[in-house]
């Protein structure tokens, strides 16, 4: 599919056909994907954890996601929550911050791999809801996610079963400055 097409069919998905599995080696193109994203020195930080057994998932859906996500995600397949590995992006050697945003590098690194992430899965037929209201502490304790990592997001995956239009987005002229 051509990139632009990519871009433009991209929608959060809320409804997901639970009939129809991802397999894995899907979830592996669309994971190497993400992995071909840029990241500060090449630290590459991202991790995923890809939930996709059904007792897992609902238990997941239950424990770590308020009712409104869970609902959001309720016939997804599978659910892949994102972290980094802390103190590395945006750090040198000897552990000193390069820059004022210190750990916070890692959040915008992983952003960048979660959009690879998202737009191989449109490429690919599939759908995608990101959720960033969550419950870190159980799901660090549920996937057993090392406290060297911070949890930052869970992307619901799936093949969608609703249309979604586009909303209103802000014009060139509206964000940018050129000088």
């Amino acid at each position: 599919m051509e990139f632009q097409k990519v871009v433009e069919l991209r929608r959060s998905v809320r409804k997901y056909d639970p009939d129809k599995k991802v397999d894995e080696a899907t979830l592996k193109e669309i994971i190497e994907a993400a992995i071909l994203a840029p990241s500060w020195k090449n630290s590459q930080t991202a991790r995923y954890y890809v939930i996709q057994t059904e007792a897992t998932l609902a238990n997941f859906k239950q424990a770590c996601l308020p009712a409104f996500n869970a609902s959001n995600c309720a016939d997804a397949p599978v659910l892949i929550v994102t972290t980094f590995v802390k103190n590395s992006s945006g750090f040198n050697p000897d552990g000193e911050p390069t820059n004022e945003l210190g750990n916070d590098w890692g959040f915008y690194d992983l952003g960048l791999h979660n959009e690879n992430l998202i737009l191989k899965a449109v490429d690919l037929g599939l759908a995608t809801l990101v959720m960033g209201i969550r419950d870190a502490d159980k799901i660090r304790e549920m996937l057993s996610i090392s406290q060297d990592e911070t949890v930052v997001s869970v992307i619901a995956l799936g093949y969608g079963t609703q249309e979604s239009k586009m909303p209103k987005r802000k014009t060139v002229a509206d964000i940018v400055k050129f000088f």
